[in-house]
């Protein structure tokens, strides 16, 4: 293999990395996916329902250092591990969100007026926020677990985990003639 046919075989396989938007700009609907990267192997996860995973990095001791910055002492940053994935899509009228957890703990994915606090009375999850008011009633979805969220009416929707209350997404409804 020659410099320029390597290098055309690298960019190639470079593209297929690329992630794509999740804007349902196909003839599909829109797929959330939550994720987190918890440690199967480290017991610290034990007491609060372990890990599912089954190779992950992140430890307790790691997660519970990274909810806080000395930037914002009394906000909650939370893991970058801990995230919806995409957090921004745009789907059009009449299409469905279907949230898959791929994390190795249980979520939520809440549809919020206004994101807030959640639902776990953990001053370490919660500080500085007042509980959503959606929050204590969200349903848990498991590690494997789906979820499927449909009828949203045209406009601007939040979402948010009502255990890590930093895993935000937002959802914009759009009529088919207002696409770009």
């Amino acid at each position: 293999m020659n410099t320029s046919q390597f290098a055309l075989a690298f960019i190639s396989l470079a593209a297929l990395a690329t992630p794509v938007p999740a804007a349902a700009h196909d003839d599909h609907d829109a797929v959330v996916s939550i994720r987190d990267d918890c440690d199967p192997n480290d017991p610290g996860w034990t007491p609060t329902g372990g890990c599912k995973r089954k190779h992950g990095d992140v430890s307790f001791a790691e997660f519970g250092r990274e909810l806080s910055s000395p930037l914002a002492p009394t906000s909650v940053i939370g893991h970058p591990a801990w995230r919806n994935d995409p957090p921004y899509l745009e789907i059009e009228a009449g299409e469905s969100v279907f949230v898959m957890n791929r994390g190795g703990r249980t979520h939520t994915f809440t549809h919020v007026q206004n994101y807030g606090g959640g639902k776990i009375p953990s001053p370490a999850l919660n500080k500085g926020l007042l509980t959503a008011p959606e929050c204590p009633t969200s349903v848990n979805i498991p590690p494997g677990g789906k979820a499927e969220v449909s009828g949203l009416a045209e406009g601007i929707h939040q979402f948010q985990c009502c255990i890590h209350p930093w895993m935000r997404a937002f959802v914009r409804v759009k009529h088919e003639d207002d696409r770009d």
